[in-house]
């Protein structure tokens, strides 16, 4: 007798402004999950973020494809865990701490994570330019603090590209970053597992234009990648392990990619965590895995098994006291 397929829900879209990239990331996970094993739908939430929430609770996995505020940030999680149906990625600590780059940083900093100095500004309070750059350097980095896909993130090397920046961030936050400058190849690897997770071989992005930008990423094609990277054995493993730590500081679960800067010295500097990584065709996350032989497809149902196990592992905890 045939084992009856699981039904998984391919959730994408939502009001995030990195809507688009959903898009592409969710058509490409359809397309490479098992159809032997699973039968899949598509569950797609508009601009304005609305759906019918009650479909979810008819699929035995949940698949979010959702990069950026309200998909990635804790907030579908906390949904989906309040239907009682299995999700794959962390649940919410993990989204949430993971999508704020503030408090994921200050995580960082407390466990002895090596990172880069930062300001975080709300939008009430009031930045200097020469406090920035006296306390951080030039040039620096400017960014929302609750964003991925390098959405709203600017170089800044002077006042008038500062204040430009600084209004450009809090169209997409109420709270932005601003970040130093390292001078460091950017080094990305890949983590999966609950509670034992693993690495996989670290990749370089390589960018052509001054940064590592949405349209470098997403349109232009301005950036080359090394998978796996053209590293010393010692700076790998150093980026394994801290990828790994990272993970678990955070509280993580599922899958995530870790991005680091590597410096000339050879110091490893973390940058952020995407807990709803890209799976485009040309995304980092599954390619490092394809690197270390896990296809897409093994790849996906691995999640799917870490989603279904966590799930039975939290039904087994006690939420009512008689």
């Amino acid at each position: 007798m045939a084992k009856k397929k699981l039904k998984i829900g391919v959730l994408f879209g939502g009001k995030s402004a990195e809507h688009d990239v959903s898009l592409q990331s969710a058509k490409n996970v359809i397309n490479a999950l098992d159809e032997t094993k699973y039968d899949i739908t598509p569950i797609k939430i508009g601009r304005d973020g609305k759906f019918d929430f009650n479909i979810v609770k008819k699929f035995d996995v949940i698949f979010p494809v959702m990069h950026g505020p309200f998909g990635e940030d804790g907030s579908m999680q906390g949904l989906l865990k309040l239907a009682g149906v299995p999700f794959v990625g962390p649940s919410v600590l993990g989204s949430a701490v993971g999508m704020d780059k503030d408090v994921m940083k200050r995580l960082f900093r407390d466990a002895g994570i090596p990172i880069g100095k930062f300001l975080s500004v709300k939008d009430n309070e009031k930045i200097d330019f020469e406090k920035a750059k006296q306390e951080l350097g030039l040039p620096l980095f400017i960014k929302p603090a609750n964003m991925g896909s390098s959405v709203g993130i600017s170089k800044v090397r002077n006042e008038k590209e500062f204040k430009k920046a600084i209004a450009g961030a809090f169209k997409f936050d109420n709270k932005i970053i601003i970040e130093e400058f390292i001078d460091g190849r950017e080094i990305e690897c890949s983590v999966m597992g609950n509670e034992n997770p693993i690495a996989s071989t670290p990749g370089e992005i390589i960018a052509n234009q001054d940064f590592y930008s949405y349209d470098a990423k997403y349109i232009d094609d301005g950036y080359v990648i090394n998978i796996p990277a053209k590293i010393s054995k010692e700076a790998s493993n150093k980026v394994q392990e801290l990828a790994l730590k990272v993970f678990k500081v955070l509280a993580c679960e599922g899958m995530g990619r870790v991005d680091f800067f590597l410096k000339k010295n050879g110091e490893v500097i973390a940058n952020e965590i995407n807990t709803i990584p890209g799976f485009t065709n040309i995304s980092m996350y599954p390619k490092l895995w394809e690197a270390d032989g896990i296809s897409q497809k093994i790849l996906l149902g691995k999640l799917i098994d870490f989603a279904i196990a966590r799930f039975k592992r939290e039904q087994k905890l006690k939420t009512t006291v008689k």
